[in-house]
């Protein structure tokens, strides 16, 4: 019987149907046993022997992928393959597949939330009140502030809409992407002319930050960041200097350079952080899981 590994750590937490599929294919799996992301030699231990992986953000590098002969499909649970040697895989004759829908429009929901929640100060106010201050923050309302988008894919495009509802005024980056509703801009003028930036695109490669210090000084006094994307898209040591001296008024990230994050950001009270929760939406989840599975079982059947 052929073996697939599964290596996200709540596949399948909340609908068995991604493992019904497998077993009416007649897939034998193994998931992953460690409840947290595995490191290269964990994937190549997990995965060896198996046609396919059902592939969470583990490193499926070169080095991996040399190890698994056997390896036929990965089909990623999500939207990204930054973590996919896509030269490697292709050279072995390796097929790859996402799921780009699935996780849309909880990200973008949640860039909404992180956006009300720092302009209305409701995380900062919860904190203070729990440590036993009772005191009202000034905040600020939606309509009207400028949300630029960097990366205009599925999912930007998806938080243009709901923000446009809500009476934002949006402009966008992207290398690829055009629009004839909204308006696009060179980086440099969107970073001077929004009221939020929210980062929507893929990691640009290598360990460059997409914005460094001198980028982000560029940014209005006394705007938001929001990063909901990938980490490394933003120097964190240079947005915790921003942020501290007052040049931006807030952040929200919920993906970072080196995840669990353990870092300086923690330390400031204007920053909402979570852990890497965009597409932690049951239904958005659920959708993603059925989708991997079966476009892992249509690769393997071509």
């Amino acid at each position: 019987m052929k073996r697939i590994a599964i290596t996200t750590s709540s596949f399948a937490q909340f609908s068995e149907e991604p493992l019904i599929l497998l077993r009416r294919a007649g897939l034998e799996y193994v998931c992953n046993p460690f409840g947290r992301n595995l490191t290269e030699e964990e994937t190549i231990g997990l995965l060896r022997g198996c046609v396919g992986v059902a592939a969470g953000t583990e490193p499926l590098t070169a080095r991996v992928i040399a190890e698994l002969p056997e390896l036929k499909v990965i089909s990623r649970c999500g939207a990204g393959m930054d973590n996919v040697d896509i030269a490697a895989a292709a050279k072995k004759g390796i097929k790859l597949c996402s799921t780009p829908d699935g996780p849309t429009l909880a990200v973008a929901e949640l860039t909404l939330a992180f956006a009300l929640d720092l302009l209305r100060k409701v995380t900062q106010m919860d904190r203070g009140l729990r440590g036993g201050a009772w005191k009202k923050q000034m905040g600020n309302t939606l309509k009207g502030k400028k949300l630029g988008i960097i990366g205009f894919g599925r999912i930007g495009q998806a938080v243009a809409a709901i923000f446009t509802a809500l009476g934002a005024d949006i402009a966008f980056n992207d290398p690829v992407v055009d629009s004839t509703i909204y308006r696009k801009m060179s980086i440099s003028e969107l970073l001077s002319w929004a009221d939020i930036i929210s980062l929507h695109s893929s990691r640009s490669g290598g360990e460059c930050s997409l914005l460094a210090i001198d980028q982000l000084r560029k940014m209005k006094p006394g705007s938001w960041i929001i990063n909901a994307a990938r980490g490394g898209l933003v120097d964190e040591g240079a947005l915790y200097d921003l942020l501290k001296s007052g040049h931006l008024a807030g952040a929200a990230i919920d993906v970072f350079e080196r995840e669990p994050y353990d870092g300086p950001l923690k330390d400031l009270d204007n920053v909402i952080l979570t852990p890497h929760i965009g597409s932690y939406a049951r239904e958005s989840r659920i959708q993603m899981e059925i989708d991997t599975i079966k476009n892992l079982i249509n690769c393997l059947n071509e």
